[in-house]
């Protein structure tokens, strides 16, 4: 397995520290951080694997449920844009949601043309399985790792999702 194999290779190859420290510019460190990011998101997932396989779900599911949880009577546009991803997948997820009874969509009262969507009873209580296992896999993470470790993280992936960001 692929994340099996990512992270034996970062445990026998720890990133430099130290005078090496500045070495995490060769091409060879960046490919370790892209595989590192890739394997971890995978991974992260895995923690809600169970809760979301009872109500037959994945994690592009989750991703909508949770921006509809987040905020309630959020459009379909608007979703599209939080979500990044492309019109028909998202249109795909959603009848999925919907036919499981997971997600309502209703007419927004100020443009007809817009729908609005809201968590069932039922998607509040998927959304709030998964999300506990995510939450409980992150809280995990950050005590071990302490709180200037969780700071650097999240600046580093707050600057991967600007797609404007300088190099």
């Amino acid at each position: 397995m692929a994340t099996d194999q990512t992270r034996a290779n970062f445990a026998q190859n720890p990133p430099p520290s130290g005078a090496e420290a500045r070495l995490f510019l060769r091409e060879d460190e960046l490919d370790r951080a892209a595989d590192l990011i890739l394997a971890a998101a995978r991974t992260f997932f895995k923690a809600a694997e169970p809760s979301l396989s009872r109500w037959n779900l994945g994690p592009a599911h989750y991703r909508a449920l949770a921006a509809v949880r987040r905020d309630p009577d959020l459009t379909i546009s608007d979703l599209l844009q939080r979500l990044h991803v492309r019109k028909q997948s998202l249109a795909r997820v959603l009848n999925e949601l919907e036919a499981a009874g997971l997600i309502e969509r209703r007419p927004s009262p100020k443009d007809r043309r817009a729908r609005l969507l809201r968590l069932t009873s039922e998607g509040a209580t998927a959304e709030r399985e998964a999300s506990t296992a995510l939450r409980e896999r992150l809280a995990g993470v950050f005590r071990a790792k302490g709180p200037d470790a969780v700071v650097a993280a999240r600046s580093v992936l707050q600057a991967l999702l600007q797609e404007n960001a300088a190099p």
